[in-house]
């Protein structure tokens, strides 16, 4: 059971759209309610503003921003793209990268693929049934006491 004085931060970052951070939004929102404080991080205002649409908490877009936020957040969710500089069609900056990949936050990265990047070994699942991975076996045990 999530006791009230460990709420969790969780940074969603996404950009282009924020479709896929939209989507993990609404999946923390049906499985944890308000017991977790969510974070949309975009790097851009339009992918800010579909998540925040879709339940966050609060939301920011841009590299200071996310290079700032991730530094306090607890878990931190996207793609693979937010650890890889100058993905998303160049959206994610070098810093914005750095800033991801170098935070003390737990990382929960989903597997879709870039451009130029294969990950080997990694199934195809559709972005539902990775989404709810994300949230149900890696996310969940982190919230609460049991998983």
């Amino acid at each position: 059971m999530l006791h009230p004085f460990s709420r969790k931060r969780i940074g969603v970052i996404d950009g282009q759209g924020g479709g896929i951070g939209s989507t993990i939004i609404k999946k923390i929102k049906a499985c944890f309610g308000e017991a977790v404080e969510i974070i949309a991080l975009g790097t851009n205002a339009i992918a800010t503003a579909q998540m925040l649409k879709a339940g966050a908490n609060r939301g920011a877009s841009g590299e200071n921003a996310i290079v700032r936020t991730v530094a306090q957040v607890d878990v931190v969710a996207g793609t693979l793209g937010i650890i890889l500089a100058h993905a998303m069609m160049g959206e994610v900056t070098p810093k914005m990268a750095e800033a991801v990949s170098g935070c003390s936050a737990t990382k929960l990265i989903l597997p879709i693929s870039q451009e130029n990047v294969d990950l080997v070994g990694v199934s195809d699942d559709p972005l539902p049934h990775m989404v709810e991975s994300l949230v149900i076996d890696h996310l969940k045990p982190l919230i609460c006491d049991r998983p």
